[in-house]
């Protein structure tokens, strides 16, 4: 225990309480402190001018990472026909239609994304009790819901995170791994903010970007100069 408290003494130590740093600082602070004994997660938090108990408010999308995440995906297509051959040529981890359902009823989720073509809805909305509780129902505001899965699988093995608002209107997405250099890491980084620029409802008023930071899995988060990056 005394070795943990001796590592979060010097990862305060590390980051000026109240500053703002430029993002390229901040990630670099970020690699520094995460000396966890695994490749800790790099994750990025920004907190949007947004009201997301109305509708047209509501921030939901996804990007593929420059970089990619880090990490190996899994992933699940519904399809048939010649969809099916495509998704199986282009990666995809499993592939099924009403036979797929009957493992996920069973409990077989071994997988990180569900992807579906149009015809497949009907069986997988069958489906959203138990895969909207883990995240994994396809959605076409996302790219999972599509006639072309064979993009959708590429995009998914290359590295595409989803993001959506909370309810405090907070987006948290992860954008690689302390392993990771800080270009890669940045580049990430503009990637989601660019989408997320993009996505700005017109209904939002004021102030869009408020705060962001950056954390690691078992470190502490750093605050970014939000002047920083929408000065560029």
């Amino acid at each position: 225990m005394a070795k943990v408290s001796k590592r979060l003494k010097a990862l305060r130590a590390s980051v000026e309480a109240n500053k703002l740093y430029a993002v390229e600082e901040a990630i670099a602070l970020v690699k520094k402190a995460a000396t966890a004994k695994f490749d800790e997660s790099v994750d990025v938090s920004f907190n949007l001018g947004v009201d997301p108990r109305k509708s047209d408010q509501v921030i939901r999308g996804s990007v593929v990472l420059p970089k990619g995440t880090g990490k190996t995906t899994r992933v699940a297509v519904f399809t048939q026909g010649a969809n099916a051959e495509a998704a199986k040529a282009a990666g995809a981890d499993v592939v099924g239609f009403e036979d797929l359902a009957e493992e996920v009823k069973k409990g077989n989720l071994d997988f990180d994304v569900v992807i579906a073509s149009p015809d497949a809805m009907r069986i997988v909305g069958q489906l959203g009790t138990i895969l909207g509780p883990r995240g994994l129902m396809p959605n076409p505001k996302v790219g999972t819901v599509t006639p072309n899965v064979a993009e959708a699988v590429k995009n998914a093995k290359a590295g595409q995170v989803q993001y959506r608002t909370d309810k405090a209107g907070i987006i948290h997405a992860t954008i690689g791994r302390a392993s990771f250099s800080e270009a890669d890491l940045k580049e990430n980084f503009d990637a989601l903010l660019d989408a997320l620029v993009k996505a700005k409802p017109a209904a939002a008023k004021g102030q869009y970007l408020k705060k962001i930071a950056v954390s690691s899995t078992m470190g502490l988060g750093v605050r970014v100069d939000v002047a920083s990056v929408t000065a560029k």
